[in-house]
């Protein structure tokens, strides 16, 4: 059990910017980022008995983090309805990251259009930007290739129509 507890350290830490991605993702509160990430690492230890060391970590912990990221958010916890809105926190974003004004408020625009979506079509946009493949994101989502075609085809649509620039 020591070597499985060891090995599972050093898998999670080498992949642990997935559940800093998943959790800034879901999150706005960094309290409940915070405790999203708990729940996350919780549960790729409960079912990390059940990884198949044949497939990739990556898209194994992928699904598990936003499988719980979807149902802590459908759980609405208490301080959700307290949280900070999305593109308030995004005034700290560095200058050189987002060039100049006008591309800090498309990013601005960006980050608020996912906050918006659907948990889904969230952890689907999520792992596009990551440019994970088709088949590695139906994959991690459970769905198929063609069903994540068509559902980053309308929301690219979505993203050009909602979006100015």
């Amino acid at each position: 059990m020591d070597n499985a507890r060891q090995r599972f350290g050093e898998l999670l830490e080498a992949h642990r910017k997935i559940v800093f991605k998943v959790g800034n993702t879901y999150c706005r509160h960094p309290d409940d980022r915070a405790d999203l990430a708990q729940e996350i690492a919780t549960q790729l230890w409960r079912a990390y008995p059940s990884y198949d060391p044949a497939r990739s970590f990556s898209t194994w912990m992928y699904r598990i983090a936003l499988n719980v990221a979807i149902s802590f958010v459908r759980s609405d916890g208490p301080r959700r309805r307290n949280a900070v809105p999305l593109d308030q926190d995004l005034h700290e974003l560095p200058d050189e990251r987002a060039g100049d004004h006008e591309a800090a408020q498309r990013v601005r625009d960006l980050h608020r259009f996912i906050g918006q979506l659907e948990p889904l079509n969230r952890a689907l946009l999520l792992l596009y930007l990551e440019d994970r493949s088709y088949r590695e994101i139906a994959d991690v989502l459970g769905i198929s290739e063609t069903n994540v075609a068509t559902k980053i085809s309308r929301l690219k649509q979505r993203i050009r129509s909602e979006l100015p620039g």
